[in-house]
């Protein structure tokens, strides 16, 4: 084998991986465009579970295409990026990917509240809901914005991260604590309503 034969196989393998990604992602953001639809459409699902469902859907499409757009600006089109870009193509990936952890959560919250019966959403607290879900999403650009205001290592290679070049390390940790902590809460959520409901029907 030559250098040759092998770049191009290699140039294959990414082309090909490429296109699954891009197909993938279409389909999921066609499957929450429906939910989306769906949810839009139905004056009965228009409640605080429903309404968590459908930021969840909603931030499943945009990362759907967010995704797309990080994979087609991937490989050798990453070395023709400005660094603001190169920010906006990992924290728009980044953003709507957080969104749909904060959706999960919400739900968990929405679910353990219902299964506890203690009554905090009304039919008529859905304009809460949706401040509650649009403070989210502010908190979430603020937090994946922050690269580009400053908080990264152009000019200081030694605090680079390995697997995100241009991210501050002490950026990585905080955002990977933050979400550890998150994960943690909805699975301590789910069991605890796996308890309740276990101890109901004991």
């Amino acid at each position: 084998y030559t250098k040759e034969t092998l770049d191009v196989r290699e140039t294959t393998s990414r082309q090909v991986a490429s296109a699954f990604i891009v197909i993938l992602c279409c389909a999921i953001v066609v499957e929450n465009l429906l939910v989306l639809v769906a949810v839009g459409r139905n004056s009965k699902l228009h409640s605080a579970m429903y309404l968590f469902l459908g930021n969840l859907a909603a931030s499943d499409l945009l990362a759907g295409v967010a995704f797309i757009a990080n994979t087609l600006l991937s490989g050798s089109v990453t070395l023709q990026l400005t660094p603001v870009e190169w920010f906006a193509r990992e924290g728009s990936a980044f953003i709507t990917l957080s969104a749909s952890v904060f959706s999960l959560l919400a739900i968990a919250i929405e679910r353990h509240v219902a299964i506890a019966k203690v009554k905090l959403y009304g039919s008529d607290k859905s304009c809460r809901m949706l401040l509650l879900i649009g403070a989210s999403w502010v908190i979430l650009l603020v937090l994946g914005g922050l690269p580009i205001l400053g908080w990264n290592c152009l000019g200081r290679l030694d605090t680079c991260s390995t697997v995100l070049p241009l991210y501050a390390k002490q950026y990585v940790l905080c955002v990977v604590t933050i979400f550890s902590v998150i994960l943690l809460a909805i699975v301590v959520l789910y069991v605890r309503i796996y308890c309740v409901v276990r101890s109901s029907h004991a």
